[in-house]
């Protein structure tokens, strides 16, 4: 074990930290912005990631992977924590109101957006016919711009497993009646 790797001092030296967080926050940015739609609550998140990226930085071991990779991991599981969390109240809410959460305003301005995200909206929807691995595989490797090698890392498979799933996933993704005029990159 090598406690005098980098991130492994994150959590006791805050220059470690002020470096990883500067040449991280961006791509930390990017990857919660494409899985929340809220600005405030993207970055309430990516707050709360380098505050776990702190208390956890000793749990890094550099023969499991990249600092990248480990980084892609402890943001997943903030990003699917919060969706629980959501997910929790949202039952709590309804059960408590037992009527619809929007006002016609409000369902008109969210019927806007996804007119206006419609390409996008698309893709996604194919995208959620995929398990959920490979549907996390793909927006690692695609949207993240990880190796197949990192992506395999933080999803906790080999990356021989994980490039077969990666191939077969594109091939049902080009092939999803939803996506006839959204160009796929395999």
């Amino acid at each position: 074990m090598n406690d005098n790797h980098p991130l492994r001092r994150i959590g006791r030296d805050p220059t470690a930290f002020e470096a990883f967080y500067r040449d991280n926050v961006e791509a930390v940015q990017r990857f919660i912005a494409r899985r929340v739609d809220d600005p405030h609550l993207a970055a309430d998140l990516t707050a709360d990631v380098f505050l776990a990226v702190i208390e956890a930085s000793d749990t890094y071991r550099p023969s499991r992977g990249t600092p990248v990779a480990w980084l892609y991991g402890v943001a997943r599981n903030v990003v699917a924590d919060r969706h629980r969390q959501q997910a929790r109240e949202l039952r709590l809410v309804t059960r408590v109101a037992g009527r619809a959460l929007l006002d016609p305003d409000s369902l008109a301005r969210v019927e806007d957006r996804i007119t206006a995200e419609q390409e996008s909206r698309r893709l996604y929807a194919a995208l959620s016919t995929l398990p959920e691995d490979d549907r996390a595989l793909i927006e690692l490797v695609a949207l993240d711009g990880l190796s197949v090698a990192d992506a395999a890392q933080v999803l906790g498979v080999k990356p021989g497993t994980a490039r077969v799933r990666l191939h077969r996933a594109r091939r049902q993704i080009t092939t999803h009646p939803l996506l006839t005029t959204v160009e796929v990159t395999p």
